[in-house]
């Protein structure tokens, strides 16, 4: 369907910091279309993907190769994960995870991103330092219980996002 909307292979790779900030390649559904003025457009059915966080099912190929497990920090683009310090870097002892207590606490990201300003001024001094916040916590009082927990939190918003979407196109 990826395809269909995008013009464009329906998959599509992109590299991301992992464990040890070993780089891997991420699995994602194209939710982006390039557009005639040379703009990257998220496309109607993108806009549902995103929402529902469907567009992040390919990355269970990642779980499967050994590269991400279910819960666990975010793996971010380079930039980010790959040049933290000190006791930061505790983040990257860790596989990266499909879901995380960062994700969903920022599960609104891009819409608060699009009312800023200056978007990677804003990621980079409120949003990731709050991500490295919520992932050594997480880290640090790991179990199993917690990481059960995220994954049914995880279900439930990106499920109750998807029939709210539903709802207001009745």
């Amino acid at each position: 369907m990826a395809w269909l909307d995008t013009k464009q292979l329906g998959i599509f790779k992109q590299q991301r910091v992992g464990k040890n900030g070993r780089l891997f390649e991420i699995y994602k559904l194209r939710s982006m279309k390039m557009m005639p003025d040379n703009r990257l457009n998220v496309t109607r059915l993108g806009h549902f993907w995103r929402r529902t966080k469907l567009d992040e099912l390919p990355q269970l190929l990642n779980v499967l190769l050994g590269d991400m497990s279910l819960v666990g920090p975010r793996p971010d683009i380079t930039g980010f994960a790959d040049i933290l310090e000190g006791d930061d870097r505790i983040i990257l002892s860790v596989k990266p995870g499909i879901t995380g207590p960062a994700s969903l606490y920022f599960k609104n990201e891009e819409h608060l991103l699009a009312q800023q300003t200056d978007p990677e001024f804003y990621n980079r001094t409120v949003i990731w330092p709050k991500k490295v916040e919520l992932n050594k916590t997480y880290i640090a009082e790991y179990s199993f219980y917690k990481d059960i927990i995220i994954i049914l939190k995880t279900i439930c918003t990106s499920f109750g996002t998807s029939l709210r979407a539903w709802r207001s196109n009745l």
